[in-house]
């Protein structure tokens, strides 16, 4: 009985040993090409979402013109200079007149630090990572970069005329016709010149559009 049960036990481990090369050479097991660590599949490098073979999301670049990087710089400034430690003052007034848990000054004026505060390190990572274009620089060019002040007009429908200013993420202004680099017109209009007519996509469905002028000059 000993030596059949010696048997069995030998029989089951050349087995297990068999399943596991098995499985090492046909892409179960750490070395293999499915699921392992080292295979071509999900392991940690193979070929799957965790490989370290995938790269990185390319960052954005932050574009800004002379004007708007003075605008958030002066913005910055005021705040840490003047409106933050203002508020402080006011914040340590109001703790001193007594229960905080029902003192409006107090309870407004640290929400408003709170609020403060994150601009401030918002416009301080902004203005550390802006590359500032000047578009004047451009001169009388006819193709379109950043800063491009563009004059189109729609092929059918009128050809009604728009002018827009292709300026940096944290300077849009709609009201003055300042799009993002990044928005859809932008998209379409960059490294065109005077003349093309590109198509644009619109809620009311696609629509081509004629570059009639292209000028650089300081945004407003």
């Amino acid at each position: 009985m000993r030596l059949l049960r010696s048997k069995r036990t030998a029989l089951t481990l050349t087995m297990s040993k068999s399943a596991s090369l098995s499985r090492s050479r046909n892409g179960n097991g750490r070395n293999g090409n499915g699921n392992g660590r080292n295979g071509n599949g999900n392991g940690r490098n193979g070929n799957g979402r965790s490989s370290a073979a995938v790269a990185a999301t390319p960052e954005v670049k932050n574009y800004m013109t002379p004007q708007g990087y003075a605008r958030l710089k002066n913005e910055l400034t005021k705040l840490l200079d003047a409106e933050r430690p203002e508020l402080v003052k006011t914040i340590q007034w109001a703790a001193s007149n007594g229960d905080r848990s029902e003192n409006g000054d107090y309870i407004y004026g640290k929400k408003r630090l709170r609020e403060i505060d994150r601009r401030i390190h918002y416009l301080n990572k902004r203005l550390d990572s802006a590359e500032v274009v000047d578009p004047v620089r451009r001169g009388g060019s006819d193709q379109i970069f950043f800063g491009a002040t563009v004059t189109y007009a729609y092929v059918r429908g009128g050809r009604e005329e728009r002018t827009v200013t292709i300026v940096g993420v944290d300077e849009v202004d709609v009201k003055r016709g300042q799009v993002s680099w990044l928005s859809p017109i932008a998209r379409v209009l960059l490294k065109r010149r005077s003349g093309d007519v590109v198509t644009l996509a619109t809620p009311a469905g696609e629509a081509e559009i004629e570059i009639i002028g292209v000028r650089y000059r300081a945004p407003a």
